[in-house]
């Protein structure tokens, strides 16, 4: 199901009342180390959903939490949470075209914005022989263009270089 609108999607949280507080403070509910524990980690900013891995290793459960909020020391609150996005699904490109592309850009640009500094990254290029051996160049090749043409030039250039290896989400509407 595609959610492109704004809407918010309700959520319950749970958050420690002045009592909770008071109990954190001073102790002086005598809630057993484990509860207190639980209440201690009831934040106001998890839903029980989140919380409850958290402490199951304490032996916690929604009862527990259930418990906290029956005794008032702590209050559930509806708000409104942002809706996940959805995915953004990869670019249809085979590792062979990613191969190719990103060779290209390499051997493309690694003269002219190297010069004689590049020699030995094009000879690690053409003896790449996977997509994952020209990815791990792209961090030299950064660090040489820096220092070559300046962090602007080599900032766009790795940037370009991402999008071919599908490094980040190109955000273009």
């Amino acid at each position: 199901m595609e959610n492109n609108s704004n809407e918010k999607l309700p959520m319950t949280i749970y958050d420690k009342t002045v009592k909770g507080r008071e109990e954190i403070a001073s102790r002086c509910y005598h809630l057993a180390p484990r509860v207190r524990s639980l209440l201690v980690m009831i934040d106001g900013r998890q839903t029980i959903e989140e919380l409850l891995p958290k402490v199951a290793g304490l032996g916690m459960t929604a009862e527990n939490v259930q418990a906290l909020l029956d005794e008032g020391f702590i209050e559930a609150r509806i708000v409104a949470r942002e809706p996940e996005p959805e995915p953004v699904p990869p670019m249809p490109v085979t590792v062979a075209e990613q191969f190719r592309a990103a060779y290209e850009y390499y051997t493309r640009n690694i003269k002219p914005t190297l010069g004689m500094r590049g020699i030995t990254l094009q000879l690690k290029v053409e003896k790449a022989a996977t997509l994952d051996e020209l990815r791990e160049l792209r961090i030299t090749f950064f660090e040489i263009a820096v220092r070559a043409k300046g962090r602007p030039a080599a900032l766009q250039m790795r940037r370009e270089l991402d999008e071919i290896f599908g490094l980040h989400e190109v955000a273009e509407s």
